[in-house]
């Protein structure tokens, strides 16, 4: 008897993270699979109710389609054909797939012990310089006789070892050269001290681009995500607003460098601790390289974000890259590093949520991007993000029902999605006595992508049975379930 499949994998690398998804699984003949686990939150659910896992294959299954245009554009992206000589005709037709990485990044330990002899040796002697230029006063510009405490990030330097984390950012931006290292922190202490970033953390930009850029969750390794929305732009009125003369991008420049500054701050500068961010860029719908305006405002973020803020990404994945994004990302990769290469990810649109899926839990993921993180808002009180998710995979012409076996009187509230939809969903409670009624909770509903992306319920338990939340899929594809659920008492 198979088991229920789940999707519990540690991330994939980045160079795995594009692949096309394998073909449908065989189809099997009519049989039942069950299976039994533990509720979500063993603590609060085990004495209460127990969980079980039901699939079975329809009666009919659909056959599969054969593979359209449309659906090997959501496989990998193409770029425009061209007239095809005689020649070109015999030779195979080249795909050009969205752009992976060869290696993909694996952040190194920040404690002292565990770096190399030679890793040790640059750290001091950047050291001895940070601490000469400190005596020298080569980081201030104050008459004072007294050395001054240099501090950046709110990190006092030279004197916890907090300090020794920020100094390896800077080694590790240039390869742990010192000398080119100690340049840089030089440069950047002295342009934050040009820039007015200690005045410019507490200043009151407005909150037109609290959409663009925001902080959701974390990672599965606990980074605080970081969400780049450049669709927002599409907006005329925002657009040239933002971008529409030198004055309002210099506005947008110092608005995107005080939002990283707050969110550096917030981060752990001791050895093991959490100091980097997992940058999401969202693609979708997002203006093209024509956009002059836009082009020059993120030339000079990048210029200064590279120059002045070494080593603070931790995985930069790319979602819902168009077409232009391949010539795009073509024409600047040589003059990237392959360190920074190995921490790109990309993702065509049809596989925005699997992808962060790999890095991200799905209670962590915003609902927009195929999660159930609704925490922004305050239309779903009763889930948070620490509320956990479980994931089933419904194979293609099946049935999958989650049973919730009810053993105390409560209230019982889920929520849950079916990526994508197009599955019929329904709900019903079920006593364990013979003498009571099944109660039709949710009747037999088509669900389409037209639809609410999250359904959410709950049902009082007045006589102890169990709830049945079923997904049918006709379809030829797996689909994804998400669903999350807690008890909650009450009184007669």
């Amino acid at each position: 008897m198979a088991e229920t499949e789940h999707t519990h994998q540690p991330p994939l690398t980045a160079e795995e993270d594009i692949l096309p998804p394998p073909s449908p699984e065989p189809l099997l003949a009519s049989v039942e699979v069950e299976s039994v686990v533990e509720a979500v939150d063993v603590e609060e659910h085990h004495s209460v109710v127990t969980v079980v896992e039901k699939e079975c294959p329809l009666t009919e299954p659909p056959q599969e389609p054969t593979t359209t245009l449309v659906e090997a554009q959501q496989v990998s992206l193409t770029l425009p054909e061209k007239e095809l000589t005689e020649s070109d005709k015999s030779k195979p037709v080249e795909e050009k797939k969205i752009p992976q990485s060869l290696i993909s990044f694996k952040e190194e330990s920040n404690k002292v012990s565990d770096l190399s002899d030679s890793e040790v040796k640059a750290l001091e002697e950047l050291k001895f310089l940070v601490q000469e230029a400190i005596k020298d006063q080569t980081f201030t510009t104050g008459t004072t006789d007294l050395p001054q405490e240099v501090s950046i990030w709110g990190v006092p330097l030279l004197k916890d070892d907090r300090s020794d984390v920020i100094l390896l950012k800077f080694l590790r931006a240039r390869d742990f050269k010192v000398k080119e290292s100690f340049a840089m922190l030089k440069n950047t202490i002295l342009w934050r001290k040009e820039f007015n970033i200690e005045e410019l953390v507490d200043e009151n930009l407005g909150d037109d681009l609290e959409k663009v850029v925001f902080m959701d969750g974390h990672d599965k390794e606990g980074h605080p995500v970081c969400y780049n929305v450049y669709g927002e732009f599409q907006n005329k009125e925002l657009y040239n607003k933002t971008f529409g003369d030198e004055e309002k991008r210099n506005k947008f420049l110092r608005w995107r460098i005080q939002f990283l500054e707050r969110s550096i701050r917030k981060l752990d500068f001791s050895p093991g601790g959490i100091n980097t961010i997992f940058q999401v860029s969202d693609l979708k719908n997002s203006p093209g390289p024509g956009k002059r305006e836009l082009r020059i405002a993120t030339r000079q973020a990048l210029q200064l974000l590279q120059d002045n803020y070494p080593e603070f990404v931790a995985k930069q994945v790319f979602i819902n890259v168009p077409w232009w994004y391949l010539a795009f990302y073509t024409m600047i990769s040589p003059f990237m590093t392959q360190r920074t290469k190995s921490k790109f990810v990309f993702a065509g649109p049809s596989k925005t949520a699997e992808t962060l899926y790999k890095y991200i839990t799905p209670e962590q993921v915003p609902v927009q991007y195929g999660g159930l993180s609704v925490d922004y808002c305050e239309c779903n009180p009763e889930f948070t993000s620490n509320d956990p998710v479980t994931e089933i995979i419904v194979k293609p012409a099946t049935k999958q029902t989650v049973e919730i076996i009810v053993n105390e009187k409560c209230i019982i509230v889920w929520e849950l999605r079916v990526l994508g939809w197009e599955v019929t969903y329904s709900a019903e409670y079920v006593p364990n006595t013979d003498s009571g009624y099944t109660v039709n909770i949710q009747k037999p509903r088509k669900m389409t992508t037209a639809d609410e992306p999250v359904v959410s319920s709950s049902f009082k338990i007045v006589e102890l049975g169990k709830i049945l939340l079923t997904i049918d899929n006709p379809t030829s594809k797996k689909k994804k379930l998400l669903y999350r659920f807690k008890d909650k008492p009450y009184s007669d």
